[in-house]
């Protein structure tokens, strides 16, 4: 080897080593493409020259110098998975005056290719030199690859911010939406939120209530988005919809400016929607904006539904405080104790059911061998039933101390329940007045379940009278009954609870099974006979609710 050849190796072994040092003091990728460049232009004197790398399938200029301006970023076509480049490359580059193009690759894989133009003093590019080019590649892919990794990392770390910040946004809302239990304030957090993050042109909130569709908030005209959106449920909006798409399910939103439509679910069901127009910086909602988007209105419709079942049990609450004080009332209205008779017995109950209903009866002394007894149904359930329940007992009790006719004083009756009834309410109602030591009594039945009368195995049905209680004044006087007992005689007033229990399989207990009962067990005492009637009905009945209530009144003759 000659001196001059000894100093070439020599000066090439220094450029490479201050190469492979300056590459390796910083982790920028473009720092290494560029002095790539500076050494390739240094050592070659070369004209123009670009380092090209893949971004998936395609080849994207990173670095040049000397290129002009028209000169495209990314090149017609890709590397094969030989070493060379394409054909198609390299007709490109040859068409572009480009003398000398290599493949940049790690021991992992391909990163991208460099190529360089015409030297200066137009020589060729000598083997050597190209030798020396392969070398300082190799140098540089390592330290290439090393900074894209760190790119890619810091690219990870700006998206890992960005869903940091994301996440952290929806915890503080979460607790804001937490805090809201009115409809109002939790529609606009839901809006303010979202303008501050992307600053909308348009929007409008839609919930379905009770599944009834209303607009909570809108920009757009709420006559003509109603008209839009009517007919069309929330359930159907399952997914993020885009442009077109939003036009085929809501052909009337063409006429406004509508970008996204955003599902707000509860458990996967879609309970409402919000529709937002074009952001005012004209920018695109990216995937992230659309999650984003998507779970905020997963935050509000949650606090929508908390409110909603909030507002139930409230309701529910104070359903059932009234259903509490109608049981009370009915409770104390009933008789406490039954009148002690020499030669007649009395039973009586009431059994009601988990819905307060109307059943009445009492048995009052109004004389020394005076008695007077009734029972009454009033319809409907709840506190206003109990309230007429407890109009009846107090017109009752005032009537029977009159000493009236039984027929005149029902007719009085009817009159005040009439004048102290609305919302189309009304009464059953039968009533005697018995004579214990005559052995006789008189009654009126104002369209109740007739009593049964039981004599000598055979049953009769008392069941003369008139209209019912509060359907109109009486026009029409009510017509008595006078019936003179005997011993054994039995009397069992009831309620159509009695006759309208059902079974499992949803089949009445019928005035059959019930008359049947009575006249089997006719002979026994009044307690008896009460305890078989209540065993037997809830045989029948097993397990199935109770929906209305039982009453039954006996009055036997011994």
């Amino acid at each position: 080897m000659t001196n001059a050849d000894s100093q070439r190796v020599q000066r090439n072994l220094t450029a490479l080593i201050e190469f492979s040092r300056i590459i390796n003091t910083s982790l920028d990728l473009n720092f290494t493409l560029n002095n790539l460049l500076f050494s390739c232009f240094g050592k070659f004197l070369t004209t123009k020259g670009f380092v090209a790398l893949y971004s998936g399938d395609e080849l994207n200029i990173a670095a040049s110098k000397g290129l002009p301006h028209d000169f495209p970023d990314k090149l017609p076509d890709v590397t094969d998975t030989a070493t060379r480049v394409s054909n198609g490359i390299s007709s490109f580059l040859k068409d572009h005056h480009f003398e000398i193009t290599e493949v940049i690759e790690s021991s992992r894989k391909k990163l991208g290719i460099i190529a360089l133009g015409e030297k200066i003093n137009k020589a060729p590019y000598s083997d050597e030199e190209k030798e020396f080019l392969k070398i300082i590649l190799n140098l540089a892919a390592t330290s290439i690859e090393n900074s894209q990794f760190i790119e890619e990392l810091k690219v990870l770390n700006r998206q890992l911010d960005g869903r940091l910040n994301s996440l952290s946004s929806l915890f503080e809302l979460s607790k804001e939406f937490s805090a809201l239990v009115d409809e109002g304030r939790i529609s606009k957090l839901l809006i303010y939120s979202l303008l501050g993050n992307f600053m909308m042109s348009g929007y409008a909130v839609i919930y379905c209530d009770d599944r009834r569709l209303r607009i909570l908030e809108s920009t757009y005209p709420k006559a003509v988005l109603m008209s839009t959106i009517e007919g069309r449920s929330a359930v159907s909006i399952n997914r993020i919809m885009q442009g077109r798409e939003i036009f085929d399910i809501f052909p009337g939103l063409e006429s406004f400016a509508v970008s996204l439509c955003i599902p707000m679910q509860v458990q996967g069901e879609s309970r409402g929607y919000m529709v937002l127009g074009p952001r005012i910086n004209k920018s695109d909602y990216s995937e992230k904006d659309r999650e984003f988007i998507y779970s905020v209105g997963g935050l509000a419709i949650n606090a929508l539904e908390n409110k909603r079942l909030f507002k139930e049990a409230l309701e529910k609450q104070k359903m059932e405080e009234e259903l509490q004080i109608a049981k009370e009332i009915q409770k104390n209205l009933l008789p406490k104790f039954l009148p002690q008779i020499p030669e007649i017995e009395f039973a009586a109950d009431s059994i009601p059911s988990k819905q307060i209903g109307g059943d009445y009866y009492d048995i009052l002394q109004t004389g020394d061998s005076l008695y007077t007894v009734a029972v009454g149904d009033v319809s409907g359930k709840g506190v206003p039933a109990a309230l007429l329940m407890a109009n009846l007992q107090a017109f009752l009790k005032v009537t029977a101390k009159q000493n009236l006719p039984i027929e005149e004083a029902t007719g009085l009756i009817n009159n005040l329940i009439t004048e102290n009834t609305s919302d189309g309410r009304f009464i059953t109602f039968f009533w005697l007045i018995l004579d214990a030591d005559e052995k006789n009594l008189q009654y009126v039945n104002a369209g109740h379940n007739p009593p049964l009368f039981i004599r000598n195995g055979k049953i009769s049905h008392l069941d003369k009278g008139g209209i019912i209680f509060g359907v109109a004044p009486t026009m029409i006087p009510y017509i008595a009954e006078d019936v003179s007992l005997q011993k054994d005689d039995l009397i069992v007033l009831f309620t159509d609870g009695v006759t309208e229990a059902k079974n499992p399989d949803d089949d009445e207990y019928s005035d059959e099974r019930f008359e049947s009962l009575i006249l089997r067990h006719a002979s026994s005492g009044a307690d008896e006979i009460m305890k078989v009637i209540k065993d037997d009905l809830r045989e029948f009945v097993k397990a199935t609710p109770q929906s209305d209530d039982i009453t039954v009144v006996i009055l036997k003759v011994r």
